[in-house]
């Protein structure tokens, strides 16, 4: 079961949960909750409702481990369980170290206390004594920012305020493991990204997060693994990018569809499990590493049959198939060996089995993780062709000039429609393509994209000195 990176799998799990289950009693009217009381267990007068089935999962130290799933799988009954303030019903929960949790808004605050008075509550609760707690409170309220309100009952603060307070406390206890329940989703982009720069600090200096998030690009971003729930159920143990595709997959699938999905997640899940930690992404790893040219002045654009993603996920098929995806250079010739700041084509042809409406197509480029980098859609926010008949056959081209620096990036395709006034997916498919960026001799630029417009760096004399020279 165990998804152990081989450098960890001998260090003991911060978080480990086996079997792990938890039920709600639900009571149909209101006096049979009173009923149950004075019946002791003789007679139920409830329904349970399960909200975690027999899971099992390990989390190792300094992990960031994400948890994804639709509402009401499960996600918040599991950091409360890690938190301590639910019990399981079954199964075993074992961790190894202190736990601070952002589990819903403003809990454990005491609306009638000063920002100030639910510091030292908070605080207290996550195992500090006040003179630890003296020595912190400047940090503490440093970081949430919330000026003179926080001498003021927190019955008085905007969701942004609650958020801010209680994270700045979290954080400053200096947990073992951190459990975050969409917490950062209420705060500005500043403080997000204040927030965000700190849980990096927190994952370099050893601490544990267990993160539950519908942000895609969170998860992928700050995730080395994500837990994917359904239903109370553990489907897929992972790669965030595998695991966010087939969340996605999930959530904008067919309702008879879902069991499929389901299965084909668990197959996965224990092929990983069975084939060890990585295995899923083995095959394109090892491509990234194959004959790679020395620089791109050796070698123009070219098309390797071998470079081939392994991790394509089609979405369900709504009267659309997306098919023959290809990235083309000025020449329209095949390729997937780019140069950089060369002009290439992303071609893709769309077959429609039924009629559509308000129809739009749309491609993207991102990471090896999953992060998307740049977007193009066929229309702008608005319009759309208005119809296409069945049996017709579009060809959507994309122009774009390659601004990426070398390494290897991924394709994906989109077909958006008009269903009884929603716009939803008609088909998509993850990783249709992928290519590599050649890699150039002494080149003076970091990161992934290419931002330079003529020369890289100008250095010239302070004025000061310059002026000073005239003289």
């Amino acid at each position: 079961m165990s998804s152990d990176t081989p450098a960890t799998s001998q260090a003991r799990p911060v978080i480990t949960a086996r079997g792990l289950g938890k039920t709600y009693p639900i009571y149909r009217r209101p006096q049979d909750r009173l009923k149950q009381s004075l019946w002791r267990g003789r007679r139920r007068f409830y329904h349970e409702v399960p909200a975690l089935l027999n899971l099992d999962f390990e989390v190792q130290r300094g992990e960031t481990v994400g948890v994804v799933g639709r509402n009401g799988c499960g996600k918040s009954t599991l950091l409360q369980l890690v938190a301590g303030t639910l019990a399981p019903n079954t199964g075993t929960l074992d961790l190894d170290g202190s736990v601070a949790g952002l589990l819903e808004l403003g809990t454990g605050f005491n609306p009638e206390f000063t920002g100030i008075e639910n510091i030292y509550l908070n605080a207290a609760i996550m195992g500090l004594d006040r003179e630890q707690i003296d020595e912190r409170l400047e940090a503490i309220t440093a970081f949430a920012d919330i000026g003179a309100f926080v001498h003021h009952p927190v019955k008085t603060y905007s969701s942004g305020m609650y958020m801010r307070l209680a994270f700045a406390t979290a954080i400053h206890v200096d947990p073992d493991i951190l459990l975050i329940d969409e917490a950062l989703a209420v705060g500005d982009e500043a403080f997000q990204r204040k927030c965000f720069s700190r849980l990096e600090q927190m994952k370099a200096a050893g601490t544990t997060l267990l993160f539950v998030s519908h942000s895609a690009a969170s998860i992928i971003e700050l995730c080395d693994r994500a837990l994917l729930l359904d239903a109370g159920e553990r489907l897929l143990y992972g790669s965030p990018k595998l695991v966010v595709t087939r969340y996605q997959k999930l959530l904008y699938s067919a309702p008879e569809r879902l069991a499929e999905l389901r299965e084909e997640a668990k197959e996965l899940d224990r092929t990983q499990s069975s084939e060890g930690p990585g295995s899923v992404s083995a095959a394109a790893g090892a491509l990234q590493q194959s004959s790679i040219p020395t620089s791109a002045g050796d070698v123009g654009a070219s098309f390797d049959p071998a470079l081939k993603p392994e991790t394509t996920l089609h979405y369900d098929v709504r009267g659309v198939e997306l098919e023959d995806l290809a990235v083309l250079d000025t020449a329209g010739e095949r390729v997937n060996m780019l140069v950089r700041g060369e002009t290439y084509c992303i071609r893709y042809r769309a077959r429609f089995s039924k009629q559509a409406f308000g129809v739009r197509f749309g491609t993207t480029i991102s990471t090896t993780t999953g992060i998307e980098l740049s977007g193009l859609m066929s229309h702008p926010s608005g319009e759309a062709i208005e119809h296409v008949e069945p049996g017709e056959t579009l060809c959507v081209s994309f122009r774009f000039c390659n601004r990426l620096l070398p390494g290897t990036y991924f394709v994906r395709a989109g077909c958006v429609g008009v269903e009884d006034g929603e716009a939803i997916f008609l088909h998509r498919v993850i990783d249709a393509a992928m290519f590599r960026v050649l890699p150039e001799r002494a080149l003076p630029l970091i990161g992934l994209v290419d931002l330079s417009d003529g020369p890289y760096c100008e250095i010239s004399m302070g004025a000061a000195q310059a002026e000073g020279d005239e003289q």
